[in-house]
């Protein structure tokens, strides 16, 4: 973080755009401040694309005149405005700058969309969400620079402290997404939330069912692309907002005795899996499937007498709730929650290879399953091994080194000819006069199975011999 004075913000502000709406706010005899994100970020010396203004008075009518003006100066330049809200949108080239008049706001208890009235440069202050969002610049010709920062903002970001300006209850109670801001601030900043503020988080949690999927899932979205989304999944866990959005996650929080064993926290667990993945991919929808990977788990822990605590089939059941999860959260069906879907459901393979004797035919079949996303599964898949036994988990990671080694070899020979049989279920019906049945996919699992196993090369010939054998001691004639 750099302490800017009003000098230096001017300075940092020497840029066309601002001495463009400069000019428009003097011209309409306006004040215009730049507010927000921006500011806070040139104080902590990130780069910032999200240039909102502020405008005592109309935000709609600065940005006409803004336009009038780049226009005038052959410039291409293209306004949006949202009469509705009072707001207008410039685009200048890669530049875009929102515009906002001053306003005051009040809530009904079931709703975060506010009663809107025209306000002060205090009043907009006044219903920022933060403190560290609520700092002003002046744009005006005679004050440009000149910073108004009435909650102390600047020492809130020296302090790393995330705090809201006015009560916090009325502030999460009247727009309860503040809440989800509040932890991802927090989360991507590296801030800690204000005992208050945080209090508050706990106090106004129920509040956040008035909330959309969408806006949820946004938010969720920017805490798991932070460098340890970890933290946010704490914070939301320890104020309680967790369990009302990812119950399944919040479930993972127990660990159970008996007999005097117990199994592994599965809920710091998986945030370990996920700071893993997130070291090595910035890939959001790998990172989804690291924060599901085990969500199965409480529906299948099972007690055995002679190995304790068991989890058989957790990939297979916490697969089966992913559609549902990325439902509820209005997240995408599509591909996106097919392949969260699939690393949830094959997790577990690349583990039990890694555990025993590494094969080649044990590596084709994952091959063969995983397809063009096994490097992904393999990348969750080490991120999996947590083990505290230095000596187990270095097996694993040698193992594994194996695992990859064999893969890159298969995938140098194109797997995709040598794995997938010449002969599919459409020759197969054909063949023997069958509609989709259970012998066709027993048929096809027999080549299929042959193929994986090495036991016959993936040629016609030799898979026509050996479905003509299996279906002959099923039963079946050729037509």
């Amino acid at each position: 973080m750099r302490i800017l004075s009003d000098a230096e913000l001017a300075e940092l502000l020497d840029k066309d755009i601002f001495h463009e709406i400069s000019e428009a706010a003097d011209c309409l005899g306006v004040d215009c401040y730049v507010v927000g994100g921006y500011v806070r970020d040139l104080f902590l010396e990130r780069p910032s694309n999200d240039i909102d203004v502020v405008v005592v008075g109309s935000g709609i009518e600065i940005a006409k005149q803004l336009q009038k003006q780049l226009k005038h100066k052959r410039k291409k330049v293209h306004l949006s405005v949202y009469a509705n809200f009072g707001t207008a949108q410039v685009k200048c080239g890669n530049t875009e700058v929102e515009f906002v008049g001053a306003r005051r706001e009040s809530y009904s208890h079931d709703s975060r969309k506010p009663i809107v009235e025209d306000g002060t440069l205090e009043d907009d202050q006044n219903r920022r969400d933060f403190t560290i969002n609520a700092m002003a610049i002046c744009l005006n010709k005679d004050r440009f620079g000149c910073l108004v920062d009435p909650f102390n903002g600047i020492a809130d970001l020296e302090d790393g402290i995330i705090c809201t300006p006015l009560d916090p209850d009325i502030t999460f109670s009247d727009d309860p997404l503040r809440m989800l801001r509040c932890v991802r601030f927090a989360t991507q900043l590296n801030f800690f939330i204000e005992d208050e503020t945080f209090d508050a988080l706990t106090r106004n949690a129920e509040r956040i069912k008035i909330i959309s999927g969408e806006r949820i899932s946004d938010e969720l979205n920017k805490i798991m692309l932070t460098k340890t989304p970890s933290k946010g999944f704490v914070e939301l866990h320890r104020c309680g907002l967790l369990a009302l959005i990812l119950p399944e996650l919040a479930n993972l929080d127990v660990v159970n005795t008996r007999n005097g064993r117990a199994h592994k926290n599965n809920f710091y667990h998986t945030l370990e899996v996920l700071d893993n993945v997130s070291r090595h991919s910035d890939n959001l929808w790998l990172r989804w499937a690291a924060l599901l990977h085990d969500v199965g788990k409480p529906k299948s822990m099972r007690w055995d007498n002679l190995i304790g605590w068991t989890f058989h089939n957790h990939n297979y059941l916490g697969a089966k709730m992913v559609p549902q999860m990325f439902r509820r959260l209005k997240l995408p069906l599509d591909l996106k929650m097919k392949y969260v879907q699939k690393l949830v459901d094959l997790h577990m393979r690349p583990i039990v290879i890694a555990d025993e004797e590494v094969t080649d035919s044990a590596v084709r079949r994952l091959l063969n399953d995983a397809g063009d996303d096994i490097d992904d599964l393999m990348i969750l898949c080490e991120a999996d091994i947590t083990s505290k036994n230095a000596e187990r988990k270095q097996r694993f990671l040698n193992n594994f080194r194996i695992v990859r080694e064999k893969i890159e070899d298969l995938k140098k020979r194109d797997y995709k000819r040598l794995f997938q049989p010449c002969i599919d279920g459409n020759e197969i019906m054909e063949l023997f006069g069958l509609k989709p049945c259970r012998e066709v996919g027993t048929l096809k699992q027999t080549i299929k199975d042959a193929v994986l196993d090495g036991k016959v090369e993936n040629d016609r010939e030799s898979l026509m011999a050996l479905l003509l054998k299996k279906a002959d001691a099923m039963g079946l004639k050729v037509k």
